[in-house]
């Protein structure tokens, strides 16, 4: 059996949750709150996309992400940082075509002047 995974600090919970959601619906205003600014993504294809790359993909209208459903959940945090990731259905649909993938990913999350803020993210397709 698996161990369950440790129960995050409250506020990187709400910062976590925020995050996904902002995601999902493209809300740029959160992703920038959320978001340090010098954030790297490494996408499911290899290449680096800065903040500002990765936050006009997300806002972008024609572009809409499903909520993730995470399995297999990885948190592993210490004082002032954290990196929470899993396997995850990412679904969506692009300028009108769906797509959908398996996903592993990671995020690392920083805590700056009192507020979590996601530094770098990884993803990578997983095997079906």
């Amino acid at each position: 059996m698996p161990a369950l995974s440790p129960p995050l600090p409250a506020p990187l919970e709400a910062a976590a949750r925020a995050f996904d959601s902002a995601q999902a619906r493209g809300d740029r205003a959160e992703l920038e709150r959320l978001m340090a600014e010098n954030f790297m993504l490494v996408n499911g294809g290899g290449r680096a996309e800065t903040r500002a790359q990765y936050i006009a993909d997300l806002s972008d209208p024609d572009v809409r992400e499903n909520p993730l459903e995470v399995s297999q959940p990885v948190r592993t945090v210490w004082a002032d940082g954290a990196v929470l990731g899993g396997l995850a259905l990412l679904s969506g649909t692009d300028h009108g075509v769906r797509f959908s993938a398996r996903i592993r990913f990671a995020n690392v999350w920083a805590l700056r002047e009192g507020r979590w803020q996601v530094v770098y993210s990884h993803t990578i397709r997983a095997g079906e």
